[in-house]
């Protein structure tokens, strides 16, 4: 009697399956980091999943944003005044008040102009054209008051207003910009010690000027 032939079970199944359950997994991965709203870290993940996907133009913009203001920043030497971060929102740019502006003043110091300048023609540039600027002035909890500035509420707001302005004479619109004084209200740095002394280091610190560079999303 002829024995018949055993049949083949086809598995080809299994791979498209695998591949579902790869993407539902990548999928929720992504839901999990970007449960609170990451910008740079969802361009990462969604720069990620392109390239996973074959996508070879990938466009990382914060990313690409960060060299250029890093190689900014060292080429003027102000690596010690200017850091640079980012945060939920995305790009963070601190400038330290000692290098902006003298004691009790508002007026942008000549040295930092140059270091200003050479950061705004990156960020006027038409690629970061979806972003917008947030300039925050922060002083520390000294009282201080002039004939200018009744209070640290004046000066702030000050300060914040010149890096704008200059900003805006650099290209950037002035619909982009937003200007906050904060006063001492967002310290970095504690001002005083456990024994209740103040930190003239710390307060020194606490007077800078933020940068938030945020995409916009409309």
């Amino acid at each position: 009697m002829k024995k018949r032939p055993e049949e083949k079970i086809d598995e080809d199944w299994q791979a498209t399956y695998g591949d579902m359950v790869t993407l539902l997994l990548c999928f929720f991965v992504m839901m999990l980091a970007v449960s609170k709203m990451d910008v740079a870290k969802f361009e990462m993940i969604q720069a990620g999943m392109n390239q996973g996907f074959g996508k070879k133009d990938v466009q990382r913009p914060i990313e690409m944003m960060m060299m250029e203001l890093s190689d900014d920043i060292q080429s003027t030497g102000a690596e010690d005044d200017v850091s640079l971060g980012s945060d939920t929102q995305g790009v963070v740019i601190e400038l330290g008040d000692e290098m902006v502006f003298n004691y009790g003043s508002a007026e942008i110091r000549q040295d930092a102009i140059p270091v200003l300048k050479k950061m705004a023609a990156t960020l006027q540039s038409e690629r970061y054209n979806a972003f917008n600027f947030s300039v925050e002035g922060h002083t520390s909890d000294e009282a201080f008051s002039n004939a200018q500035f009744p209070s640290n509420w004046e000066l702030s707001s000050a300060r914040a207003a010149a890096v704008a302005r200059l900003l805006e004479s650099r290209g950037i619109p002035r619909v982009r910009l937003k200007v906050t004084g904060f006063y001492d209200n967002v310290p970095k740095y504690p001002n005083y010690d456990h024994y209740g002394q103040p930190i003239p280091q710390n307060r020194a610190k606490n007077r800078r000027v933020v940068i938030h560079v945020e995409p916009n999303f409309k």
